[in-house]
């Protein structure tokens, strides 16, 4: 566990260190943080073995401080918040990162910023964005409202299994896990930014992997579609069940492999990179079906 501080914030860390592995930096999505992300078992990096692991939580989010300014929460921002940790924690080094939602935003917001830093970037539901993002900003702001009137509990953060995407079902509930006086300035932070323009992702030469599923019109296909067309080295998997979401950790591990093994340049070894099938949680541990998703690939 560490702390570091940057622009108002406190960001609290960890590392798992497994010496000769490559680095790889998880970060997590809107209102969540390590914990819940473990949780809600979409902790896809912390899953795999033979890799130096850095997670952190967002500022604002799990134990994490933050500011009551909105424009702190925006993805550029984050990925500010980002590049420093990262020159703070493993300072010169290339690392593959990975991220859901507001964390895949952030991902990218950061490879525009300091293009060298990343090794490969594994995005995991893309959230809405450009046509897409305007709705879903008015609905962060209304909720941004109804939480600074009411508090947390006006924010309505379970939804009943049958209303959530096929892949996601099953899943345990769970709260949001930030400062309650500070979600007002993250929900609206959220309302105001946007991925990269499509025009810009050209410029994200690194491999990248895209991990969507269907169904879910916070995290919509389109999304995903723009992202593998406009990036040049991207391929995509959209899930389809709950089984083909534990694959996602295999996939990861296995492109680890592959690109440690086509870019020389990055420090560490991929030969001890694999699924750590002990750290499933316990009902996924017994055999996963066969993948019933579609895949995209980069070739």
């Amino acid at each position: 566990m560490g702390t570091f501080g940057i622009a108002g914030a406190t960001l609290d860390f960890d590392v798992r260190d497994e010496p000769g592995g490559p680095a790889v930096v998880a970060l997590h999505g809107l209102t969540s943080s390590r914990r819940r992300e473990s949780l809600m078992r979409l902790d896809v990096a912390s899953r795999v073995e033979g890799i130096r692991l850095l997670r952190y939580d967002a500022r604002g989010h799990g134990r994490s401080g933050g500011t009551t300014d909105p424009a702190t929460y925006r993805w550029p921002a984050l990925a500010r918040d980002l590049l420093g940790l990262l020159d703070h924690v493993l300072p010169g080094e290339r690392v593959h990162g990975v991220g859901p939602s507001m964390g895949a935003g952030t991902l990218l917001h950061a490879a525009l910023a300091d293009p060298g830093r990343f090794a490969s970037l594994t995005l995991l539901l893309p959230p809405t964005a450009w046509d897409t993002r305007r709705a879903r900003s008015r609905d962060y702001e209304r909720s941004a409202e109804a939480v600074a009137a009411h508090g947390v509990a006006a924010l309505d953060a379970g939804a009943d299994d049958a209303d959530l995407p096929p892949a996601a079902r099953g899943r345990p509930h769970t709260d949001p896990d930030v400062r309650a006086d500070l979600l007002p300035a993250i929900l609206r932070g959220a309302a105001t930014t946007d991925l990269p323009a499509p025009d810009e992702l050209g410029r994200i030469t690194v491999p990248v992997q895209i991990l969507a599923w269907t169904g879910d019109p916070g995290h919509p296909e389109s999304t995903a579609a723009t992202l593998r067309e406009r990036l040049p080295a991207a391929g995509l998997s959209i899930a389809a069940t709950p089984d083909d979401v534990v694959w996602w950790s295999r996939l990861l591990a296995a492109r680890l492999r592959r690109w440690e093994t086509v870019d020389p340049t990055v420090a560490g070894g991929a030969a001890g990179v694999r699924e750590a099938t002990g750290r499933r949680p316990r009902g996924e541990r017994a055999g996963v079906s066969p993948w019933k998703g579609r895949w995209f690939d980069s070739g």
